[in-house]
């Protein structure tokens, strides 16, 4: 085995998951039937969660403002992370295995684990308001974006995110981090770097300044 290859996961429990989450790593799996590991990158990538670090271009700000969509949190977890499994055009594997998705459902229940929801209404709904606490049918309305994560005490581990529809999922993560705000968390980790999340002006810290930021969020009295 490669030493530098990231340790098998022998069996994953929700216990295990939080334990790790506050120790700075996180499982993924080999594919959708691979083994899982652990991962702890350096450097690690997070969001600003400040209104001067978080870049939010005019048009994704019309794009809230515009009320294309209702957004929600929390209410079709189970729906947003097997949209996330879903196989996509430049990558028709996914790390998101089922027992994943065994595991942060039991967290979800268990209060840890959130998503956030981006929904299109129905022919027969009214328009749609952006916010949290919107109105939507989820027979009858489109989910067509939405991301899911763990929160323990001040800090929001982003785990994954989709859209089906312009935006959508950009309209879920302002709406994260403006809740996060209010909320008082002070980290919003999403591990890894990518296109999509260098328009937000995600930065990349050492694991040694990570491991800090995250004691120091666990420690604080925020709460989803």
């Amino acid at each position: 085995m490669d030493p530098r290859e990231p340790p098998e996961i022998p069996e994953l429990t929700p216990q295990l998951v939080v334990q790790a989450y506050c120790a700075g790593a996180f499982p993924m799996a080999d594919g959708r039937d691979g083994p899982l590991r652990w991962y702890s990158p350096d450097p690690r990538a997070v969001l600003p969660i400040d209104e001067q670090g978080l870049r939010v271009s005019q048009s994704l700000r019309r794009r809230v403002n515009s009320g294309r969509y209702a957004v929600t949190m929390d209410r079709a977890f189970d729906r947003v992370i097997h949209a996330c499994a879903e196989p996509r055009e430049r990558d028709p594997d996914t790390w998101i295995s089922q027992p994943i998705i065994d595991v942060y459902g039991e967290l979800h229940r268990g209060g840890l684990a959130h998503s956030v929801e981006a929904w299109l209404p129905g022919d027969s709904s009214p328009a749609p308001e952006c916010s949290d606490s919107a109105e939507v049918d989820p027979k009858q309305d489109r989910l067509v974006g939405g991301l899911y994560g763990v929160a323990l005490g001040g800090a929001f581990f982003g785990e994954s995110m989709f859209h089906r529809s312009a935006d959508a999922s950009k309209v879920c993560l302002v709406a994260l981090v403006e809740h996060l705000r209010q909320r008082g968390f002070s980290l919003l980790d999403v591990q890894f770097s990518n296109p999509h999340l260098e328009q937000f002006a995600v930065v990349e810290i050492s694991r040694q300044a990570y491991l800090r930021r995250l004691e120091a969020a666990l420690e604080s009295g925020a709460r989803w």
